[in-house]
């Protein structure tokens, strides 16, 4: 097989594999933006997530991760439509960000 035929399929696997991640994360992501806004006694508005940020970052052993970072719109009187956050490395939820309030999962931001 030709190389370029190699580096090609090489591509689209890592693509595919990116896709497939993504969608795992972006549902963990929902699933904390809920529960944030519900501990908190908001609405979240249009129930998803959209990708406001994408890079690579370590974790505490070192290891190279993507970190992403996920808005989502909430609403603290059902008139209003207020800005959040979820920060997110790999699948482990860092940081949710409700308003004035940060919600951290991970015991070491507290």
């Amino acid at each position: 097989m030709p190389t370029f035929e190699i580096l090609s399929l090489a591509a689209l696997a890592a693509l595919a594999w990116l896709w497939y991640d993504s969608i795992q994360v972006r549902g963990i992501g929902i699933g904390a933006a809920k529960a944030a806004c519900a501990a908190e006694g908001l609405q979240l508005l249009d129930d998803t997530v959209a990708i406001a940020s994408l890079r690579l970052a370590r974790d505490d052993d070192g290891r190279l991760l993507l970190r992403r970072v996920y808005g989502f719109d909430f609403s603290d009187t059902g008139d209003n439509r207020r800005s959040g956050s979820v920060v997110m490395l790999g699948q482990q939820v860092l940081i949710v960000n409700v308003g004035l309030r940060l919600v951290a999962s991970n015991p070491t931001l507290h």
